[in-house]
């Protein structure tokens, strides 16, 4: 017996829902129906999926992470070649180019499209019949990879279009995928503590990931795609910033920061506007791309072998300094991973000075052959993390040393190991106390137990004098010997004991997280409380039981375990029981906020934002990052930022900090 005919209506309504609904949250930014009302939508047509396979198609929103591993990716030929820009890193370079233009056509006016220049991994997105059907890399601009599958996890890569105009059906789209500060820095912490390689910048954590041959992995990563060139179009459409507003409307993501120019030198100043406000961005650009705007101009330029002679990118100047290498050292982390570190003789860089910069671990040193004493170039990697880019071996003199990592830890003189299958040396003691410090500093940390005034400084003073042995001990704390601490009087002291005191009531996914297991990050720490409830139950939990939960895994299941049998930790456990800290997650209760979803904008005064984030979802409120029709209050504070002001103009109803107290019962 066939599907019913009712059911094959209900799945095609569903899945355009849904696709719409993608379109509307990662692309636009702005949801028009609940993250509830979403999700029983995707529930309603898994469940269709289930009962009736024979209806699963490619396209389908349930599949964007439905392959399995291939082994190796299969070769695409582009059916229009994939050319690279031309480089130019002066104003000069961009004058003669659009020279030439101006010559070749024959002094017609010329409008320019600038647009940023994502500093990521081109690729080609091909659409049949509004299907998303392939995704390859550049490669040799002929010939690339073909990774549909990994392309597939990229919530901002439609499946499907928005339109039904048979002349954007069929289209073949270039972008650049890339991944966001945000992430690769969450990427590299993690990377760190388990003793892997990190990657040098976003870029290359972009095209690292792409390669992964598990779909799966490379959906944790949080990749992201900004399109921005359509192989060819329809012969309707005249401009290439026109295409770009057709684009955004069929449901790719488009840069918001893209400026149709009259001239050249509207041009030059807008790639001027960027050079400081580059930083500001949550993904790294490395300069600007000039297109000529009419595709009728572009046809008659035409293209070299390598790169369109209508385009030109406009680099930022590069952020590199030359200096000395006066000595290496190591920095024990809170897991005992030990990190070499070169200290430099002080060279300015991006706007800031730069003393250290990371080695990040000894095959990377000798592979780089570096040596204390060396003249090296150095980098802001990603525009984030210092680095050693390459050694100017011109410049030896024969006196430089080789640098050989240690047997004992620097700080307490313990044994370091390093693990088979592992980069990184480890510090085996766990009562060194560089650990200890790293982990109390992680136990009080914003995103953790949050305790405020509880900086470095104070809890080297803290280990240093003996007051604090572990995390546990910061609970019984005797304010008197605090008080006679460098820099902490009597007000200190008092603010410092109720930050204290406050963490006690942490939810418990803080807890978790809190207590630095290794591997466990936020994401995961949430996972855990959502499914145990209680520290003693996740502590009973078995490596079967937690290896089979999704988003925990093998790796991070075995470290659980771990954790929970080492002994000290179970005393830090028993202490942070007798203090009382919260151990257990409260029951969720329908509260006065159900329903609604709050935005906070600015500086409130008697919580921080994550508190009293925190207070709304108690209250059974929701909270979002972004002002959209779906919001029902914007909280404004101090200082208030954009989302007042499009609170202001979507006519969101905005409350100050004394309206917000009342509704919580606190004013």
């Amino acid at each position: 017996m066939g599907v019913p005919e009712h059911i094959k209506k209900e799945v095609e309504k569903l899945r355009k829902e849904i696709h719409y609904h993608n379109y509307r949250y990662y692309v636009l930014n702005d949801p028009v129906i609940s993250d509830y009302e979403y999700d029983q939508l995707v529930k309603r047509l898994e469940e269709l999926e289930r009962q009736y396979p024979e209806l699963i198609t490619p396209d389908s929103p349930t599949q964007r992470i439905g392959e399995e591993i291939t082994g190796e990716f299969p070769t695409v030929e582009h059916r229009i070649p994939m050319l690279s820009l031309d480089n130019t890193y002066n104003e000069e370079e961009v004058r003669d180019f659009d020279r030439r233009v101006k010559k070749l056509l024959g002094d017609e006016p010329v409008e320019y499209v600038v647009e940023l220049k994502i500093d990521g991994v081109a690729v080609s997105l091909r659409y049949e019949k509004g299907k998303f059907v392939q995704g390859s890399t550049r490669g040799n601009g002929k010939i690339g990879d073909d990774i549909t599958s990994n392309l597939k996890t990229i919530k901002t890569v439609p499946l499907v279009l928005l339109t039904d105009d048979p002349d954007l059906q069929n289209i073949e789209v270039r972008g650049e995928v890339y991944m966001p500060k945000h992430e690769f820095e969450r990427m590299n912490r993690e990377r760190e503590e388990e003793g892997l390689p990190l990657f040098a910048n976003p870029r290359n954590a972009a095209a690292g990931t792409l390669k992964l041959q598990d779909p799966k992995e490379v959906a944790k990563r949080g990749l992201d795609i900004f399109v921005h060139t359509v192989a060819e179009f329809p012969e309707k459409v005249k401009t290439h910033y026109e295409a770009l507003q057709i684009l955004k409307d069929i449901g790719f993501k488009v840069s918001p920061y893209v400026k149709l120019c009259k001239n050249i030198d509207e041009a030059i100043e807008y790639f001027n506007e960027w050079v400081d406000r580059r930083d500001s961005l949550p993904f790294e650009i490395d300069g600007m791309v000039l297109k000529v705007n009419s595709f009728d101009q572009q046809r008659r330029l035409g293209t070299t072998i390598k790169s369109p002679r209508y385009a030109i990118a406009y680099k930022f100047p590069a952020r590199q300094a030359t200096t000395r290498i006066k000595d290496i050292v190591l920095q024990v982390g809170r897991t005992g991973v030990v990190t070499p570190v070169a200290v430099l003789d002080p060279v300015h860089l991006s706007g800031t000075i730069v003393s250290r910069a990371t080695l990040h671990n000894e095959d990377e040193i000798k592979r780089k052959d570096i040596r204390i004493g060396d003249w090296v170039i150095v980098e802001k990697g990603g525009e984030i993390i210092p680095k050693v880019v390459k050694v100017i071996k011109d410049k030896r003199t024969g006196e430089e040393k080789e640098f050989r990592m240690p047997e004992k830890c620097p700080v307490c003189g313990g044994k370091l190991v390093r693990e088979e299958g592992e980069v990184a040396w480890r510090c085996i003691n766990v009562s060194c106390p560089a650990q200890i410090k790293r982990s109390i500093q992680h136990f009080a940390s914003r995103n953790a137990m949050d305790i405020e005034g509880l900086g470095p400084s104070l809890i080297d003073q803290l280990v240093d004098k003996g007051l604090v042995k572990d995390y546990g001990d910061l609970y019984y704390l005797d304010p008197k010997e605090v008080a006679k601490l460098e820099r902490m009087g009597k007000k200190s002291t008092e603010n410092l004991m109720r930050a204290i005191e406050k963490s006690k009531t942490r939810p418990l996914a803080r807890l978790i997280f809190a207590l630095g297991i290794r591997h466990v990050g936020i994401h995961a720490a949430g996972i855990l409380a959502e499914r145990f409830k209680s520290i003693d139950k996740l502590k009973e939990a078995t490596f079967e039981e937690l290896a089979s939960i999704e988003g925990i895994g093998p790796i991070m299941a075995k470290s659980i375990v771990n954790f929970f049998r080492e002994k000290k930790n179970l005393e830090v456990l028993e202490k942070l029981r007798r203090a009382g800290v919260k151990m257990e997650e409260e029951e969720k209760k329908e509260g006065v906020l159900a329903g609604k979803t709050f935005v906070f904008t600015g500086a409130l005064s008697k919580y921080s934002r994550h508190e009293a984030q925190e207070k709304v979802i108690a209250l059974g409120g929701k909270v979002s990052s972004s002002v959209s029709r779906n919001t029902d209050y914007v909280v404004v504070g101090e200082n208030p930022g954009s989302k007042y002001e499009k609170a202001k103009k979507l006519g969101i109803k905005i409350i100050n900090e004394e309206e917000f107290l009342k509704m919580i019962g606190e004013a």
